[in-house]
């Protein structure tokens, strides 16, 4: 457990090792939860927005024809691949 002193402005330096181990850089959100009397802190990981379009060909077809999303059964396409990871 690391000791820190609290500045006359409430700010604190949280140690190194820490930062490092959460990812915690220059910017980085963090969310203060207030459990009895301990402090919670938490990094804020920002969600990544995607378009439809970024997922482009990560599906693919081998059987002519066109085809649909709608056509496309995930769970038998995994059992012919023999991939069986959740």
């Amino acid at each position: 457990m690391s000791t820190v002193t609290v500045s006359d402005k409430g700010q604190v330096v949280i140690p190194a090792a820490i930062r490092h181990r959460l990812g915690i850089e220059p910017g980085t959100k963090l969310d203060f939860e207030l459990e009895g009397d301990c402090i919670r802190v938490r990094p804020r990981r920002a969600i990544k927005r995607t378009r439809p379009e970024d997922g482009y060909g990560m599906l693919r077809c081998d059987q002519p024809g066109e085809r649909r999303l709608d056509d496309f059964d995930v769970a038998e396409a995994m059992r012919e691949t023999g991939d069986d990871r959740p």
